[in-house]
């Protein structure tokens, strides 16, 4: 090989050698609230989905439900962004007729009831923005009490009803009733 040639050689790989590190990318540690997803109906083979829930779940540690969503005040419902729903066909929320489309997910926790809502407003974080003339419907919904769950808990029976827990709290959101 020619002295030029090995030159060249070793100037590509010294080049390629600093190209390698220099797109060297810094990682964030996994969050503390990780995000969760999931979709109606709930078998992996069903490839018509009818509802999908997108969410991050917050931890108690040690903390109280009521102090990480207080009774009475307008709840993201889980952790960084507001809850994700699509429908992906126009779907019943409580008896109430609701459009296909992308919505952000609400609540107002109660002592004996929760109130559900789903907002026109999308990719908000939090409920700083909220804005109840947005909402698109509000249903009610019970509290009923289970063992104890450390992080939010969000899962489909296979009637549509999303089932929110999270402490010993557990709310049913009546899809497709």
């Amino acid at each position: 090989m020619k002295k030029s040639a090995l030159t060249e050689v070793f100037a590509f790989v010294f080049i390629l050698l600093l190209n390698s590190t220099s797109y060297a990318q810094k990682f964030r540690p996994l969050d503390a609230s990780p995000m969760d997803a999931l979709s109606f109906p709930t078998s992996n083979k069903e490839v018509n989905k009818l509802i999908k829930v997108t969410y991050s779940r917050p931890q108690l540690k040690e903390r109280s439900l009521e102090s990480l969503a207080p009774n009475g005040k307008v709840w993201r419902t889980g952790a960084n962004e507001a809850v994700d729903v699509i429908l992906y066909k126009d779907t019943k929320l409580g008896g109430k007729m609701v459009k296909a489309g992308e919505y952000s997910l609400f609540t107002i926790p109660g002592a004996k009831e929760w109130t559900i809502i789903l907002s026109k407003d999308i990719n908000v974080w939090g409920a700083y923005s909220y804005n109840e003339a947005n909402d698109v419907v509000r249903v009610m919904a019970p509290v009923t009490t289970g063992e104890s769950l450390e992080s939010l808990s969000m899962a489909f029976e296979d009637d549509g009803t999303l089932f929110l827990g999270w402490g010993t709290n557990r709310v049913a959101i009546p899809f497709n009733k």
